[in-house]
């Protein structure tokens, strides 16, 4: 059994009424992958708007395995010290992560994320020595396009992150960075310039989708 955990914040939970990119993933692995896998996680809620709180089991389509490790305002900062536990529970092998927006609007610079990523990869490896990454670089949101210095940031993290796969990957854990969605528009692919619809589900399911295929030979090429 190979047991996938998605990593990530809003737009990874999702809010009330979505499939999220983890349905479109565990659609795409039902048809490519050819042996036992799931979805694990400490969380299965999405985010409620109306609540304000991460307490909703409204999905589209509740019909997959609903597990991740996933919050709404929550990123590297918040994730490194629960990924240890969150991995040793659930045995996770693979973790599928889509971080660092929120670190940097609110909370870190680049660098100081950066400095998360390795703790967190670090945190990970000490639960499963053999826990294998694939990491998504930060999709420049509306406040991208508007805000240069913040723009500067997150190109600026995205090369580090770049680096710190490159540097931290190992054969007995392996890391893999995704490439960016594929043409991906804040226009057609998000409901308001940030979060995806269900055009920017497929969208980052298929950047995930396409690193594993390519990178490890698991599962296969994304189709919508």
């Amino acid at each position: 059994m190979l047991r996938f955990m998605p990593v990530g914040d809003s737009m990874t939970i999702g809010s009330a009424g979505e499939h999220t990119w983890r349905h479109r993933m565990w659609q795409h692995l039902c048809a490519t992958y050819g042996g036992p896998f799931t979805l694990v996680g400490p969380r299965e809620t999405l985010y409620d708007k109306t609540a304000d709180a991460p307490t909703s089991y409204a999905y589209a389509d509740p019909d997959f395995p609903r597990a991740h490790l996933a919050g709404w305002g929550e990123g590297w900062l918040h994730m490194a010290p629960l990924i240890g536990d969150a991995v040793r529970e659930t045995r996770a092998d693979v973790l599928l992560i889509s971080l660092g927006l929120i670190d940097l609007g609110f909370y870190t610079d680049a660098e100081q994320t950066a400095e998360n990523v390795h703790a967190f990869v670090a945190a990970a490896r000490e639960a499963k020595p053999r826990v294998r990454m694939v990491v998504l670089p930060v999709i420049p949101n509306v406040r991208a396009q508007q805000d240069a210095p913040f723009a500067e940031q997150v190109s600026r993290f995205n090369e580090l992150l770049a680096k710190a796969v490159a540097d931290l990957d190992t054969a007995r854990s392996p890391l893999l960075l995704a490439s960016p969605p594929a043409a991906w528009d804040i226009h057609r692919d998000t409901y308001d310039g940030t979060h995806p619809n269900a055009s920017g589900e497929h969208r980052i399911a298929g950047a995930f989708a396409e690193a594993m295929w390519q990178g490890w030979g698991v599962g296969g090429e994304y189709g919508a």
